[in-house]
């Protein structure tokens, strides 16, 4: 018998800790392999971390709410390695796309045979791990299982009678993120019915997606937790319960708030997602200059377009909002002002400051979710045709929305959507997303008395407001974007003419 010990490792993302948010298993379980044991928030997302060991936990070494740097001990595993030279303790790795087979959804995970490095090291091949740089991955080729309910996520479950269930694959090499594993067991999609159209076969959010679309089921709608308004005046208030994401009260008193009968006061922990937005907000108004145009525009031919867009057969099943066609605008006035697309490096070459320019436009959409604001982003949603974006935007929106964000999706944005009129505001000044250049906002669109054509009449009329960086962008350049946004939510044939 041997203890290994366990280190938190490098989640990617230049992420430097993380913070516990519960552990799954408790001292004195017996772990497998790729048993997911604790999840854990970084500045990005909440993700599970699997077992690399199989064995007994002794011990943790961190409770719920506490942070660990990378690197730090995780837990403890007592391991039976008889007759076998006992290997150094599990280390950090930075995480990669390249995931091993695991726990959870997909049930019975397994460690492949370690592979020897160029100096006889392990090299072991576990979700958070890969193989060091150079060396070939292999996966087992799937087989056909007899017919029979899987094991670890159980039968699908399904929202109504009737319906097929997807055939069950056998449990062999499936490779998926623990963002998208827990997806699957939530939505009860078994992974292993899934062809992974990513990388040597990863198991993507949108292949969940897919599944689910494909035996025609909706995620069973969650039952609304109360939540109190208020203490009743007990002798020490209760914690506020967890709410759903499709029922959270916007300024509600968080789950994970504590309250002190010293200072009368809930008091809420700063960590994970809500740091990072401080730090990020508090980093974009010192750093970069702020300034902020606004535009009124008639989106009256707009809104008629999308009640035509969305009767077509290709929008089927696809939530047609006033947000696509904002985000298509945009998109367009990036391509005839790329400027705008941009950001400020401090220490760029030859260790000055510079302005960098992106390709591509990765579009940000600030959502609030469940613990707090993310700006996921759309790679490349300038390549996009409108079907395609809609699609993007509905995906993207209701992973944050349900808290199932990848860190992937946080990253490397280049400009930004903020929607303020689903709040009934009419408009406000955003704050820039560092170190992106620009964002749009989008305020209520409503019913206003307008001059058309000369004559005074009731049109519908939106609110833009458009902040962005004034080291990089001036006042020209901000307010021609502005326009071209507005010219072709007023007009959008012009989105046919300038593509």
């Amino acid at each position: 018998m041997a203890q290994r010990q366990f280190r938190l490792p490098d989640l990617g993302e230049g992420l430097t800790d993380a913070d516990i948010v519960r552990w799954l298993v408790q001292v004195g379980d017996s772990v497998t392999v790729n048993q997911p044991l604790v999840e854990v928030e970084t500045a990005k997302a909440v993700v599970e971390i699997p077992s690399p060991f199989a064995g007994v936990l002794v011990e943790i070494h961190g409770e719920a709410g506490s942070t660990l740097a990378v690197g730090e001990p995780l837990l403890t595993v007592r391991t039976a390695d008889a007759g076998q030279p006992e290997p150094a303790d599990a280390a950090p790795a930075p995480a990669t796309a390249a995931f091993g087979s695991a726990g959870g959804a997909a049930g019975g995970g397994r460690l492949p045979a370690s592979r020897d490095g160029g100096a006889g090291e392990r090299v072991p091949v576990l979700v958070g791990y890969g193989p060091r740089q150079g060396q070939q991955r292999r996966r087992s080729p799937r087989r056909q299982a007899a017919p029979g309910p899987a094991r670890g996520s159980g039968p699908a479950r399904v929202d109504g009678a009737g319906l097929d269930k997807p055939a069950v694959l056998a449990k062999s090499a499936v490779l998926a993120k623990p963002p998208v594993r827990k997806l699957a067991r939530d939505l009860g999609v078994d992974l292993a019915g899934i062809a992974g159209t990513g990388p040597d076969g990863t198991i993507s959010r949108d292949d969940v997606q897919a599944a689910v679309h494909t035996v025609a089921r909706a995620a069973p709608a969650a039952t609304p937790a109360s939540q109190p308004t208020a203490p009743e005046a007990p002798a020490t208030p209760t914690a506020p319960e967890a709410t759903p994401p499709a029922n959270r009260r916007i300024g509600a008193v968080p789950a994970d708030a504590a309250f002190s009968s010293a200072t009368g006061a809930w008091h809420v922990p700063v960590v994970g997602v809500r740091r990072s937005m401080a730090q990020a907000m508090v980093a974009s108004v010192t750093a970069a200059p702020h300034v902020t145009e606004f535009l009124s525009v008639d989106v009256t031919a707009t809104m008629a377009a999308r009640e035509r867009v969305a009767a077509l057969p290709e929008f089927g099943g696809i939530k047609v909002t006033p947000l696509l066609f904002v985000a298509k605008a945009l998109l367009v006035a990036v391509r005839r002002h790329p400027m705008i697309n941009s950001r400020w490096v401090e220490d760029g070459g030859a260790g000055r400051a510079e302005i960098q320019v992106p390709d591509r436009v990765n579009l940000g959409i600030a959502v609030a979710g469940p613990r707090g604001l993310v700006v996921p982003n759309i790679p490349d949603a300038g390549r996009l045709d409108l079907v395609g974006l809609a699609r993007a935007l509905a995906g993207l929106t209701a992973s944050a929305r349900a808290d199932r964000l990848d860190p992937t999706d946080l990253r490397s944005g280049t400009i930004t959507i903020t929607n303020v009129g689903v709040l009934g505001v009419d408009v406000g000044t955003p704050i820039l997303n560092p170190p992106e250049a620009a964002i749009l906002a989008l305020g209520s669109i409503r019913p206003t008395p307008w001059v058309h054509d000369g004559q005074l009449t009731v049109r519908t009329v939106v609110q833009l407001a458009l902040s962005f960086d004034h080291r990089i962008v001036d006042g020209e350049l901000g307010a021609a974007v502005l326009a071209d946004v507005g010219a072709v939510l007023t007009d959008p044939t012009l989105a046919l003419a300038w593509s």
